[in-house]
């Protein structure tokens, strides 16, 4: 493994005396993609919002890129380069598909300058935009173009649509392409694949493996088993707050805590296995 980029160390969350999380450690290394599995109720998404700043962890630390960011909220993660999409999509459904991209290109800006004064300057600026702002304005509508045109036809037709207009599928690409918008270092993926068709799947798993070529870090929930372990470098398996199982995606395939856990305690081959 190469230099640790993100790192959760011992996290611990409980709902009403349950434990979701239980003393947690996980870790990604610089442009790695790193597949988190396990049945519904593992805890995945709840370490995804511990990691987020979604959640605040009851015990344990989070660290990126060798900053401690347990405190820190997920607007400040954000603006640091820890960006995430959820499983349930969210877009800002009245918006344009360009003004959505708009939004999470300003996440990549410097900190929000504070104070009545600056707040009276970005208000006329805003009504009668001067020169830096303009082509600020100018360069985020490049740039909610190129992310768009990363997705083919799928969204570039479509900026001036509300995004409430666009299919499931294109709806889950829109969320990607504003998460991208922010030039992550981390980009934390809540089943990108959700309610996808195998094409769209297929699709989606050429584009996860062009940013993996990029050197992009990610970790991604997937339960689309075969998808996940061809685009991850190593894959953990959670069950019941816990981490099972970690290693190259042929390792935890052939774990029988990991078989177990999701076919209950019988001999079986696991789904996407690689032979």
């Amino acid at each position: 493994m190469g230099r640790i980029l993100l790192e959760g160390r011992g996290l611990s969350k409980s709902f009403g005396g349950i434990r979701a999380v239980r003393r947690l450690d996980i870790a990604l290394a610089e442009g790695e993609t790193l597949g988190l599995i396990g049945p519904n109720g593992a805890g995945k998404t709840t370490l995804f919002n511990l990691l987020s700043g979604e959640e605040r962890a009851d015990e344990g630390s989070i660290v990126l890129g060798g900053r401690e960011i347990t405190r820190r909220s997920p607007e400040a993660r954000a603006r640091l380069g820890l960006v995430r999409t959820f499983q349930a999509g969210r877009s800002f459904a009245r918006l344009s598909v360009e003004d959505n991209l708009r939004v999470g290109a300003h996440v990549g800006r410097i900190a929000p300058r504070s104070g009545a004064l600056c707040g009276i300057v970005e208000l006329v600026q805003a009504f009668a935009p001067v020169g830096p702002f303009r082509r600020e304005e100018e360069g985020l509508g490049l740039r909610a173009a190129s992310l768009a045109a990363l997705f083919g036809d799928r969204l570039a037709p479509r900026m001036a649509d509300p995004a409430y207009s666009l299919s499931y599928a294109n709806r889950r690409r829109l969320e990607i392409a504003r998460a991208l918008a922010s030039k992550p270092r981390v980009l934390l993926l809540d089943e990108p694949t959700a309610g996808m068709n195998p094409s769209e799947t297929d699709e989606m798993l050429a584009f996860l493996e062009s940013l993996k070529a990029g050197g992009l870090s990610m970790v991604v929930i997937e339960h689309k088993l075969p998808l996940v372990m061809r685009v991850s470098d190593r894959v953990v398996a959670m069950d019941e707050g816990e981490v099972i199982a970690e290693g190259r995606p042929d390792e935890v395939a052939r774990s029988s805590r990991v078989i177990e856990a999701y076919l209950g305690p019988a001999k079986a081959r696991f789904p996407g296995a690689r032979t």
